[in-house]
């Protein structure tokens, strides 16, 4: 199940940086995080299902290279967004 209008709009209105900010990578990771939990929880329901397996792993692929470029070029912003995604334990 994709993630709802009213759920996305949600994340992004919390991550955004300005009004009307959808591009910037805290918002693109904080959707990319709460697609990645959902996608666990059907994992763990549905152990078979190995092309929900290779999507979620292509998303855990591109959430790790965005947090990699906000780590190299701004490291505060970094360190605020894993905290408040309750990433990196």
């Amino acid at each position: 199940m994709a993630i709802s209008k009213e759920k996305k709009t949600e994340i992004i209105k919390q991550y955004a940086r300005t009004e009307g900010d959808t591009g910037s990578p805290e918002v693109q990771i904080a959707v990319l995080t709460w697609e990645i939990n959902h996608l666990n929880d059907h994992i763990q329901n549905h152990k078979k299902d190995h092309a929900t397996y290779r999507g979620l792993m292509k998303k855990i692929g591109h959430r790790r290279n965005l947090l990699a470029y906000l780590r190299q070029k701004d490291i505060p912003r970094y360190r605020e967004l894993i905290s408040s995604l309750g990433l990196r334990r």
